[in-house]
C-alpha cells in the first residue's frame, strides 16, 4: 500500500520545510495513522505534490531512515517499519497512549501473522524464492510472445479453456526435463497440469476415490497435503521416519492403500531416503496393490551430492504417482505443478478429467512452455542451485559461527529451508525473541500431528529469499536476541 499525506507546511517558520515534513511524517507513524508495512510516497511524486524541492523530501526521508522508522528497500521504496519493533530497537518504551492500538493490530498465531503480514527486515519465509534473481526480461518476452501467439491461435486455444490435461508443448517439455533431471522415462500422456501440490493431492483424492481407503502419510510430514486430506474426510494414518525416510515396516502395519512420502529432501526433517528403503517401498506396493504418491517438491537444488534416482525412476511395477513443482524452481506465482500418472492407470484419468476444466491459465502454460523450449528453464535452474548453495552456505556457517553447539541445524545439503533446534527452549520464545530483533521465522511444529516436546523445540528457517549479507546479519540478530551475553 502506497501512502498519500498532505501535511501543512509553513514556509514562513524557522523551522526548516523538511524538518516539518518529517516530524509530520513521524507523528502519524507513532499514532499508527500511518499504518506498519505501508510505503511513503515515491520522492519525485510527493515533492510535486507539495510543491517542495526533491533535496526537501529526500531529507525529511533520510531522517526517518536514520532513525528506523522506515526501511530503504530496493525497488520498493521506503517502507514503514512495525512500531513495537521500532521502540524494541531504540531501546524506548511504548507510550502508554499506543499500547492499546498497537495491541489491537497484533497477530495472535502464525496464520494472522501471515495474514496481516506485519513486515520485518530479515524474514526466513519457507517458500520465497531469489524474486532479486529472477530473470524478468526473459520471463516477459516469453509473456509477450504468449500473447503474440494467441491472437494467431483459434478461439479453443490459449484463449479458451485448453486441454484439460494441460498444454500438449509444455506436457512433452516436462516428460523431457523429468527424464533427463530425474531419470523417469515418461510420455506426455501420462502427465496432467494443476495448479499446486494441495490441488493436486485434493483432485488425485477425487480422480481415485482414496476417500474409501487408508492414505498413509509421514510423521512428520507436510501440513498443507494433510490439510487436504483431513478436509476431505480421509482417513490419515501417520507412519513415523527413521534416519533415512519413512518406516516402511510400520507403514506394513497398516490397511494403507496409498502413502504420500517426500524421499529426495523430506519435509520437514530434511532427510534423503536411502535406495535400499525406496526398493523397500516399492516392494510394498507391489505386494499389497498399493500406490505410493511421490512429491518430488525441491529436488534441483542439493549441495553436497548428487541427486539420488525418484522413486517414480526406480518403478518397474507402475505403482508411484509422481507431482512435481515449478514453485521452487521458477515461480510461485505461475501456480504451475504437474502430476505424472502410472500408465495403467492414464486411461481412468482421462475419463474422469473430462469432466474437470483446467486449473491453469492456458496463457501461463504457453509462455512457460516458451521458457522451456527455448532453453531459458535449464539454464534458470543451474543458475539458481549456485545462489542457492551460496544462501545455504551463509546461513549455516553463520550459525555455526554465532550460535555453536546451542543450535543444531537439521536436514541434509539441499533444498530451501533448514530445521533448527534450540535444545530446552520453545519455538514460541524463539519467535517472540526474533521479532524483537526484526526477524521473522515459524514453528516447525504444526507438520507434526501430535505436538510432543520435541516438535515444539524446531523452528524453520527458509532462505532463499535472502541474500547472503541478510543471511548473515539475521543470524547474528537471532544470536543476540537468543543467547544475550
Amino acid at each position: 500500500m502506497i501512502l498519500s499525506m498532505t501535511p501543512l507546511l509553513n514556509k514562513h517558520s524557522d523551522t526548516p520545510i523538511y524538518d516539518q515534513l518529517y516530524r509530520y511524517i513521524r507523528e502519524n507513524i507513532e499514532n499508527g495513522k500511518l499504518p506498519s508495512g505501508g510505503k511513503l510516497p515515491a520522492i519525485r511524486p510527493l515533492a510535486q505534490h507539495l510543491n517542495v524541492s526533491k533535496n526537501t523530501v529526500e531529507a525529511a526521508y533520510g531522517q526517518l531512515l536514520a532513525e528506523g522508522y522506515v526501511e530503504s528497500r530496493e525497488r520498493g521504496g521506503y517502507v514503514i517499519q512495525p512500531i513495537e519493533q521500532l521502540w524494541n530497537l531504540t531501546g524506548r518504551d511504548i507510550p502508554e497512549s499506543m499500547r492499546h492500538s498497537f495491541s489491537s493490530i497484533q497477530p495472535s498465531s502464525e496464520a494472522d501473522r501471515l495474514e496481516h503480514h506485519i513486515p520485518l527486515p530479515y524474514e526466513f519465509r519457507y517458500g520465497d524464492i531469489a524474486f532479486d534473481r529472477f530473470p524478468q526480461e526473459v520471463w516477459k518476452s516469453c509473456l509477450t510472445q504468449a500473447i503474440s501467439d494467441a491472437v494467431e491461435t483459434a478461439p479453443y486455444g490459449i484463449l479458451g479453456y485448453g486441454d484439460r490435461l494441460g498444454h500438449i508443448g509444455l506436457r512433452e517439455e516436462l516428460a523431457h526435463y523429468v527424464y533427463q533431471a530425474r531419470g523417469a522415462a515418461v510420455d506426455a500422456n501420462q502427465i496432467f497440469v494443476c495448479a499446486g501440490t494441495q490441488y493436486a493431492v485434493s483432485l488425485l483424492v477425487q480422480l481415485l476415490r482414496l476417500r474409501e481407503g487408508v492414505f498413509a502419510m509421514e510423521e512428520p510430514g507436510y501440513h498443507g497435503v494433510k490439510t487436504v486430506l483431513r478436509g476431505m474426510d480421509c482417513r490419515v494414518a501417520p507412519i513415523p521416519v527413521e534416519s533415512d525416510g519413512i518406516d516402511v515396516s510400520a507403514l506394513g502395519r497398516t490397511d494403507a492403500s496409498i502413502v504420500y512420502v517426500t524421499p529426495s529432501h523430506q519435509f520437514p526433517l530434511g532427510m534423503v531416503m536411502s535406495v535400499e528403503k525406496r526398493l523397500r517401498l516399492l516392494k510394498w506396493a507391489s505386494a499389497n496393490d498399493a500406490l505410493i504418491l511421490e512429491d518430488d517438491y525441491d529436488s534441483e537444488f542439493r549441495y553436497g551430492s548428487r541427486p539420488v534416482p525418484s522413486l517414480k525412476a526406480l518403478d518397474t511395477d507402475d505403482r508411484v504417482i509422481y507431482m512435481g513443482t515449478l514453485s521452487k524452481a521458477f515461480l510461485p506465482g505461475a501456480r504451475l505443478s504437474y502430476v505424472i500418472m502410472p500408465r495403467r492407470l492414464v486411461p481412468l484419468m482421462k475419463e474422469r478429467l473430462a469432466n474437470y476444466s483446467g486449473s491453469v491459465s492456458p496463457m501461463i502454460q504457453q509462455a512457460v512452455w516458451l521458457f522451456m523450449k527455448q532453453g531459458h528453464y535449464g539454464r534458470h535452474i543451474r543458475r539458481m542451485r549456485r545462489i542457492y548453495q551460496a544462501r545455504y552456505r551463509a546461513l549455516t556457517e553463520s550459525i555455526a559461527e554465532i550460535m555453536g553447539n546451542r543450535a543444531e541445524i537439521v536436514g541434509d545439503k539441499s533444498g530451501m529451508h533448514i530445521l533448527l533446534r534450540v535444545a530446552g527452549r520453545e519455538s514460541s520464545e524463539l519467535i517472540r525473541l526474533a521479532e524483537s530483533a526484526g526477524c521473522m521465522i515459524f514453528s516447525a511444529a504444526k507438520h507434526w500431528d501430535e505436538s510432543n516436546t520435541d516438535a515444539l523445540e524446531f523452528v524453520i528457517l527458509g532462505f532463499g529469499g535472502m541474500d547472503e549479507a541478510a543471511l548473515r546479519e539475521g543470524v547474528r540478530r537471532l544470536g543476540e536476541a537468543w543467547f544475550p551475553a
